[in-house]
């Protein structure tokens, strides 16, 4: 037996069997278990890719569940629990109450690699949920929950259903309180004759009240104390150094020692301190979650998701705001627009792009009366929708947070707070000891076990850890509520470092719906133009949409076919007749004869080539001055697919060489990059529609809304257009927004510093020091909270009053 346990893996406890890996005179069962036991201890598990199929996790078989799990195959419960299901890939959303550390995230993140048939899962740490996207053909249900529940990570069914996690878990920390608090009054009561100069007790009495007291705090100790001993360790099994192990030993040594003068020597012990220990650190935990919620960016129930769509009102379109979407509306929805609400498809053949929402960018082909999930992309001509749920906004935006495919790695700071407060942890048991040791030297061991347990609890990083989301997190608020709108808060930070921005030309500097559109040569028959309009009013690039525009009045015809080539133009057939409408290059196949002084769109009927259109730019309103601010502090670049015409009119703004034209997507994005392997940082801002790939490359990419508005999840943010001239004083704030995190880190070190050296004099006890710590959280986060908010009032200030 022994033996076994020398040869077992130190990650996972398997057989090494003959040929051990060994690390630092450690063993493991394979290279998974070395890397993930080197990843835990570094905590950086998000660099990790490349594990074998079951690193480090004992996978136990599924057959031991026998029909523990059988109701999952009846359709009706299927039915409540899968939010999404389309072909074989289904959505479903778990409530897992055991998610409690970075492991657990890394793990429930990384089920693909245990099944293939789990495509994406995606964990919400603070509800405890996890979001997993399966293919049903290869995983039922059943089996994704017995594979859960195999990894000991077993989803509460019943609380999935019913969506009412967060009362159970307050209700059990209101129960410790309550505990911890009717336990501290009572044996404070008992104490109350030690706290005074009168006469003393008799010994027996002293006993009896020292005994009750003992007996009082041990529920306190084992039930009301349990969630810090829990998490330190599972997180020392884990290889983990947590925040919570410091508290948890402080209560432990002060327990043992209660213990032993109670039992052995007839003393008094510390249930005093003990008991109020507890029920300090459990209030302040209650306190400090009622903080956040008070201080929370609002994110938590409300979205700022910009996307208006097109509605039919009695035959006429109307462009409103989503959250105005009702049951029963009828919503036109073109090339590459977002289907926002649930519906069912009333005109047109759908070509619906889920990828948003599964990861699988297989169009499906939609027929009148078939169901539309929210968050699908059409992928073809015009349809129309019935509404048949209401909008639920934050479901569109959660897809936005939770798409990975344009995920941008970053050393960020939330990153360097996560290797403080690990190291923090360390140092601070350290110093505990030696603050111990000093005073235990002196024979004062009384005072050594008061400086040994408050200086384990009045040092804590939390403050150091909260400060980050708390800025960013208001910072992201701030924005929302004038017009730009955040994915989250790591693009606050890569804001902060931008000093190279790139601008589109069309949709993004110029104005859309705005433009003057003139046409040349052989004049367009009456079909011919409802043709033109028909096809463009396909497409949502802006060019398309001026010269939709400039025939509305013309009969519109659904084209029997629909085809848009990014950056180059549109091809179809409407009314017997097909139209190819672009570029020179595109529409002739041959190049550019001559350079036109403004945007031109030519049109070929029949493959014959009919004239062109020139369409004139109106910029936005504010641009010069943007631009004129920005170029004080940025280095400023322009990429247009358009032509020159512009050039001379721009170059007050741009250098002559940061001025590209005739540009294809595929070499706007190799620009963005050419700048990064430059040593810049890039921020792109771009109309969302044929920049995807440059956005995707840059380090913070920036779309346009305007009022018919085509979400992107290439985008990092989303500025509404009417915010624009304002875009300079928004880049500056998150700047701003650093250095308050910077001076909350500063204020978090002084507190600890300043909290330690009292703790080492003896003159802390562990009581006073479970009241400080949550203060100094609560104060910290208060401080980047209203400092954040204060500083939004005075630099945004021009923003309101816009």
């Amino acid at each position: 037996m022994g033996k076994k346990e020398e040869n077992s893996c130190i990650h996972c406890g398997a057989d090494c069997g003959n040929n051990p890996v060994v690390w630092n005179d450690k063993k493991f069962c394979c290279n998974g278990c070395l890397t993930v036991y080197q990843l835990l201890n570094e905590n950086k598990l998000y660099n990790y890719y490349n594990l074998e199929e079951t690193p480090g996790i004992k996978v136990e078989t599924t057959t031991e569940f026998g029909n523990k799990y059988a109701f999952l195959d009846n359709d009706e419960v299927k039915e409540k629990l899968i939010s999404f299901t389309e072909g074989t890939i289904s959505k479903v959303k778990f409530y897992v109450p055991v998610i409690h550390c970075a492991s657990c995230i890394w793990l429930l993140e990384h089920l693909h690699k245990l099944h293939n048939g789990i495509r994406h899962s995606f964990v919400n740490f603070t509800r405890k949920e996890v979001d997993i996207t399966f293919d049903a053909k290869e995983i039922t249900l059943r089996q994704l929950v017995e594979l859960l529940a195999s990894i000991h990570y077993i989803p509460d069914l019943s609380q999935s259903l019913t969506d009412k996690k967060d009362d159970k878990s307050y209700k059990k920390l209101l129960y410790k309180i309550g505990v911890a608090g009717f336990v501290f009054i009572n044996v404070m009561t008992y104490s109350l004759p030690a706290y005074f100069n009168g006469e003393p007790l008799s010994d027996k009495l002293q006993s009896l009240f020292s005994i009750l007291s003992y007996i009082l705090v041990i529920p306190v100790a084992f039930y009301s104390g349990s969630d810090y001993y829990i998490s330190a360790i599972k997180n020392l099994l884990k290889k983990n150094i947590s925040i919570d192990l410091p508290i948890a030993l402080g209560i432990i040594v002060l327990f043992l020692v209660t213990s032993y003068e109670v039992l052995f020597t007839g003393g008094p012990g510390y249930s005093d301190s003990l008991s109020g220990l507890i029920f300090f650190l459990l209030v302040g935990k209650w306190y400090q979650s009622k903080t956040y919620e008070a201080l929370s960016f609002d994110r938590n129930y409300k979205s700022y998701f910009p996307i208006a769509v097109t509605k039919i009102n009695k035959q006429i379109e109307e462009s409103i705001l989503i959250e105005k979407i009702e049951v029963d509306d009828e919503l036109i929805i073109r090339n590459k627009e977002l289907v926002p609400a649930d519906a069912e498809l009333v005109d047109g053949e759908g070509r619906i792009d889920y990828s948003f929402v599964t990861g699988e960018s297989t169009p499906i082909v939609k027929k009148t009366g078939d169901f539309i999930y929210a968050g699908g992309r059409q992928m073809g001509g015009i349809i129309r929708i019935k509404v048949k749920k209401e909008v639920n906004q934050s479901h569109l935006t959660k897809l936005w947070n939770q798409d990975k495919s344009y995920e941008k790695p970053s050393d960020s700071l939330k990153t360097l707070s996560d290797r403080i407060s690990k190291y923090f942890t360390l140092i601070v048991i350290a110093i505990a000891i030696i603050g111990f040791t000093f005073w235990a030297v002196r024979g004062e061991y009384h005072t050594a076990i008061f400086v040994f347990t408050a200086v384990l609890i009045v040092a804590c990083p939390c403050a150091l850890a909260l400060s980050i989301p708390f800025t960013f997190g208001n910072t992201m608020r701030i924005f929302g509520k004038r017009g730009l709108y955040i994915k989250n808060t790591d693009v606050i930070e890569k804001l902060s470092h931008i000093n190279s921005i790139v601008f589109d030309k069309t949709g993004t500097l110029t104005q859309p719906n705005q433009n003057k559109v003139v046409y040349s040569g052989t004049e367009l028959s009456a079909p011919e133009k409802e043709a033109v309009f028909s096809l463009t009013r396909q497409s949502t690039h802006p060019l398309s949409a001026a010269l939709s525009q400039s025939f509305n009045g013309s009969e519109y015809h659904n084209p029997e076919h629909f085809v848009e080539v990014a950056g180059r133009g549109i091809f179809g057939k409407v009314n017997d007749l097909n139209l190819r409408i672009g570029s020179e290059e595109y529409v002739t196949n041959a190049p550019t004869t001559k350079k036109k002084k403004t945007s031109v769109v030519y049109v070929a009927i029949e493959d014959e080539l009919k004239g062109y259109f020139t369409i004139s730019n109106q910029y936005r309103t504010g641009f010069k001055n943007v631009l004129s601010s920005l170029k004080q502090g940025f280095n400023l670049f322009l990429i247009s697919g358009d032509n020159d015409a512009e050039a001379e009119n721009l170059s007050s703004f741009f250098d002559r060489e940061h001025m590209l034209f005739d540009q294809k997507p595929g070499d706007k994005a190799a620009f963005i990059k050419s700048q990064q392997n430059a040593g810049n940082t890039v921020l792109m801002t771009g109309d969302g529609l044929n920049d995807a790939g440059a956005l995707m490359q840059s380090d913070v990419a920036l779309t346009i809304a305007d009022k018919v508005y085509h979400f992107s999840p290439a985008s990092d943010a989303v500025l509404e257009a009417e915010q624009f001239n304002q875009l300079a004083n928004f880049i500056r704030f998150t700047k701003t927004s650093l250095n308050i995190v910077k001076l909350s880190f500063f204020i978090s070190f002084c507190y600890n510093i300043i909290g330690i050296a009292f703790a080492l004099s003896g003159n802390l006890s562990p009581v006073v020091a479970a009241i400080l710590m949550p203060i100094s959280s609560v104060s910290v986060v208060a401080f980047a909270t209203f400092a954040t908010r204060l500083a939004g009032k005075i630099k945004l200030r021009k923003i309101v009053a816009s």
